[in-house]
């Protein structure tokens, strides 16, 4: 009996020859044994995926032997890891030398990113990671590269608006949807082992100074996945003194400042959390030790008045001050 295998399949498999990590190896047969049709003719295929899954999983690191090195692995800085995403030529260099230090390899033909190029971007008083990354096509993915995405805190989908705007977001939607790296109703943020899966994504939408007419209305109502949309132009510099604070709001963190009893705030190195995090949290994140003897905490910032009480479950808000008393 055939196996009449789905397209759905043959592109977990084609992840799965591009991975060059045990860990994605994993979850790309995952995925394959998740697409595969169920019924007779698959048996033997199954059979021998599983084989493989079950060698992946049980199989001790090696020792002795010379470490691979990663080329697509980036170390996070700052407050947060933002990827970018996208077709050849579409503008990813350009955000990335336009926003940071990074000597970010800007070119008119394609290709001319090889590796990944990290740069840190300046929002306020934090710092913000930007990643450029080798484009990608219909038929060509750099192996490796789908685990600098995987690792990220966001990816940022850029797609050039002079261009053919349906035809580069189908490519990168592929990408994502077929190696599990957006997080929607169908993939969560980890699988059952806890593995990192999904990641949000945005839509930076560049060039807007030479857009085709409609361009950026007809991407928005096509879209598959209700993303936000930002529209850009390095040249002009439309848009482009608005994007580190759309980033910074994307990445759903807050900044809180420390102030030590009967002394001035630490307005220089703010805490990051998560948004909807406690005073407890910000305790926690400052000594975990001390938290089963913090008291009670008084608070400056958003919906209170100066030196208000707060209490441990209190939520904060971006740019609170808080001064914790302990017992």
């Amino acid at each position: 009996m055939p196996a009449n295998l789905t397209p759905e399949y043959f592109k977990a498999e084609q992840w799965y020859r591009e991975a060059v990590t045990p860990e994605e190896k994993i979850l790309a047969l995952e995925r394959m044994l998740a697409v595969m049709p169920k019924h007779k003719g698959t048996d033997h295929l199954k059979a021998d995926l599983r084989r493989k899954l079950s060698k992946l999983r049980e199989a001790p690191a090696k020792k002795g032997k010379a470490k691979h090195v990663d080329i697509f692995h980036v170390q996070r800085t700052g407050v947060g890891q933002v990827v970018l995403l996208g077709t050849p030529n579409s503008g990813k260099s350009s955000i990335v030398a336009a926003l940071t230090n990074a000597k970010a390899n800007v070119a008119a033909f394609p290709f001319a990113t090889t590796g990944p190029v990290p740069g840190m971007m300046v929002f306020e008083d934090v710092q913000i990671q930007l990643v450029d990354m080798p484009p990608i096509t219909a038929d060509y993915v750099a192996p490796g590269q789908v685990g600098t995405y995987r690792n990220c805190d966001l990816i940022a989908i850029t797609i050039d608006l002079s261009g053919n705007v349906a035809e580069q977001m189908g490519v990168c939607m592929d990408f994502l949807e077929s190696r599990s790296l957006l997080i929607d109703a169908e993939t969560p943020s980890a699988d059952q082992q806890g593995n990192v899966l999904g990641r949000r994504a945005f839509c930076i939408c560049t060039k807007s100074d030479i857009a085709k007419s409609g361009a950026f209305g007809k991407l928005k109502r096509n879209a598959k996945h209700q993303f936000e949309y930002v529209k850009i132009s390095t040249e002009s510099r439309a848009g482009m003194a608005e994007l580190p604070g759309t980033l910074f709001r994307l990445l759903n963190i807050i900044r809180v400042y420390a102030k030590p009893p009967g002394k001035k705030p630490d307005m220089n190195e703010p805490f990051t959390l998560p948004v909807g995090s406690t005073v407890m949290d910000l305790a926690t994140a400052i000594h975990r030790e001390l938290t089963d003897k913090l008291k009670f905490a008084r608070i400056w910032g958003a919906g209170v008045y100066a030196g208000q009480n707060a209490q441990r479950g209190h939520i904060l808000n971006d740019k609170d001050i808080i001064e914790l008393h302990f017992n």
